[in-house]
């Protein structure tokens, strides 16, 4: 069967798993535990993204974020890339670390919020890496210590999800960790983890049919119909950033004037820049060559040259990426 497209919609909440390729451990030990973390944090913090939860597995993890600038692809396509690149290199292996594809689920936040992030959360003592709630109130790689107050991740939302269970951060506490500890009498939710229910089940729970069920959208057809008649999915574009604004920041940060990019040139700086811009937009924020070439009066083969050229550059200066990300996203 071809591969369903993704709903990839800034503004709506997203519950995103991640696999290991071959189902493999993706964390060797804590210090690629604490390195994912500190990626991801960096990245939630400079392309705005807001993140309700989190849980690192052996084999896999859960993010339970909402995108506002950037689309959750160019999120996921910098923190799975930037992470596999330095787990190979810290444990001399090469290959794929994760699967292919990432699962993405776009859930209706005024009804699964909680939800969600009790799941997440949860899954530590499910899979029996701690016992108790006591025990997952301090551990490091779930974000209910962060919720707690026993932890701190920049881009982890705290005041949100506690303010459903009072004024109060003290008092609050105390109701969100009965809420998780309610939880744990709660069975398997498959529908949680883009599941479909087979058709046993949609006759015992009285829902009209599968074809009524999108494993892409947790929530009633009400939700579902606004998320499939949200117009920014017929779009191919970015959340952010235009080429032109794209060509102008490189331009900025290396000193090139604009107008030479768009010219025939065979001037090292010109042809860099070209490079990190034809990396940047396709790489980083999902056009097409065609449309790279178009903007750099490039031909097929000259920004397939540029993109291998730009790849080189950013993987020796990783700050002029970090530099651009953060002015285009301001």
């Amino acid at each position: 069967m071809p591969r369903v497209a993704r709903l990839d919609i800034p503004g709506l909440l997203q519950h995103i798993i991640v696999r290991g390729v071959e189902r493999k451990d993706i964390f060797g030990d804590d210090r690629d535990r604490r390195q994912f973390l500190d990626r991801l944090s960096d990245i939630l913090v400079e392309t705005e993204t807001l993140c309700y939860a989190w849980s690192l597995m052996p084999n896999h993890f859960h993010l339970l974020l909402l995108p506002t600038r950037f689309k959750l692809a160019v999120v996921m396509r910098r923190l799975l890339t930037g992470y596999a690149v330095t787990f190979n290199l810290m444990h001399n292996r090469v290959g794929h670390l994760f699967q292919n594809r990432y699962k993405s689920i776009v859930c209706d936040k005024d009804v699964y919020l909680l939800e969600l992030v009790r799941y997440i959360h949860l899954n530590s003592i499910r899979a029996g890496l701690v016992e108790t709630i006591d025990d997952l109130d301090r551990y490091p790689w779930s974000g209910h210590a962060v919720l707690m107050g026993y932890r701190k991740v920049d881009g982890q939302v705290v005041d949100e999800v506690l303010h459903y269970f009072g004024r109060g951060v003290s008092r609050a506490r105390i109701k969100y960790r009965d809420f998780m500890a309610d939880g744990l009498k709660v069975g398997r939710r498959d529908d949680l983890v883009g599941i479909r229910p087979n058709r046993k089940q949609l006759i015992e729970g009285d829902v009209k049919g599968i074809d009524d069920i999108d494993s892409r959208i947790l929530g009633d057809r009400v939700f579902m119909d606004g998320v499939l008649k949200n117009k920014t999915l017929s779009e191919k574009g970015r959340a952010f950033a235009r080429l032109p604004e794209l060509v102008d920041t490189v331009s900025s940060i290396l000193h090139v004037n604009p107008e030479l990019i768009r010219q025939p040139s065979k001037i090292r700086l010109i042809a860099e820049a070209r490079g990190v811009i034809s990396y940047m937009a396709i790489r980083e924020l999902g056009y097409m060559g065609l449309e790279v070439g178009r903007e750099l009066n490039l031909g097929p083969a000259g920004v397939s040259i540029a993109l291998r050229r730009g790849e080189r550059i950013l993987r020796e200066r990783t700050e002029i990426k970090e530099k651009i990300l953060r002015k285009l996203a301001k």
